[in-house]
């Protein structure tokens, strides 16, 4: 079994300020700094933390070989990425004194990912291997009917939610990670449990991860609820905790042999729910994304 995360790359701009920035208003930064993300990397960086070997598939700008740095440096295998011409997918995120953010994103040369690309990359996988997406590049239906092709289990986090999704054809998901916002525009239902039914009977086939932030998370496969508490922290940055949390549930879940069991969940839920819980304790995305070790540390 081979995993592959095929996503966004993205420059972090993160500029610290006291609150969000209202409509209208100017307000002074306490600091700015430039850090690596992306939900592709950040959640190839999640499965290799967690202690996978994950590869990872994108397009960077000619200002993103950083990037490439920020894979080797976490054990991601960089061997399929694409430089091409123009800019490097980036964000601008406000963070306040709370920890909360407020994240204006410009796609660039995750818009650039093509047809052929996806080709090229998908015919080193096949049956039974991971493939792992976002909504932030190009093409994203192409990839899912090509991966489905081949028999490879595909892991979606619609995100960010738009219409492209559409495009989409859902019915070929095998896990779906999504959180309570997400979750609503899937189902037309603000209830967690809900919402959960609404996708169950949409996409029967499909594990369902539904993340509720501090009111933790709930584990929906053909009628079994497996629900995790999160773990209360003094957050300083969340900006990467969905993605971690995404990454360290498909390290579990990958190894599970045979049936899916409670137990089997519920162990794998905890783990991603406490590896979610440290990186809030952190600033930035990939840099904060605890390792295998300090999540076991922390369960200790």
């Amino acid at each position: 079994m081979k995993i592959l995360d095929f996503g966004s790359l993205n420059l972090d701009h993160f500029y610290s300020v006291d609150h969000i920035v209202e409509p209208g208003e100017t307000e002074d930064t306490l600091a700015i700094e430039t850090l690596s993300g992306g939900k592709g990397l950040n959640q190839a960086v999640a499965i290799a933390k967690a202690g996978l070997k994950v590869q990872i598939a994108g397009c960077i700008g000619q200002d993103g070989e950083m990037l490439r740095e920020v894979c080797r440096q976490y054990g991601v295998d960089d061997s399929l990425l694409r430089t091409v011409p123009g800019l490097t997918g980036n964000t601008v995120i406000q963070l306040d004194k709370n920890g909360q953010n407020s994240i204006l994103l410009y796609g660039g040369a995750n818009r650039a990912v093509d047809r052929a690309y996806v080709d090229e990359v998908l015919a080193q996988f096949g049956e039974g291997d991971y493939l792992v997406l976002q909504n932030e590049i190009s093409e994203l239906p192409y990839i899912i009917d090509e991966a489905y092709a081949r028999g490879m289990k595909i892991v979606l986090n619609p995100s960010p939610f738009d219409d492209r999704l559409g495009a989409c054809d859902m019915g070929k998901v095998t896990v779906f990670m999504v959180n309570e916002v997400e979750g609503e525009q899937l189902s037309g239902s603000e209830d967690p449990y809900r919402i959960l039914d609404a996708m169950e009977e949409k996409y029967p086939k499909a594990h369902i991860v539904l993340t509720l932030g501090k009111r933790g998370s709930v584990y929906r496969y053909r009628g079994m609820t497996v629900p995790q508490e999160a773990f209360p922290v003094e957050a300083i940055d969340t900006t990467g905790a969905g993605d971690t949390f995404t990454g360290y549930f498909l390290a579990g879940f990958t190894a599970i042999t045979g049936e899916v069991t409670k137990k089997a969940i519920k162990k794998v839920m905890e783990r991603a729910s406490r590896a979610s819980a440290i990186t809030c304790t952190r600033k930035g995305a990939a840099l904060a994304i605890p390792t295998a070790a300090e999540v076991d540390a922390s369960m200790r």
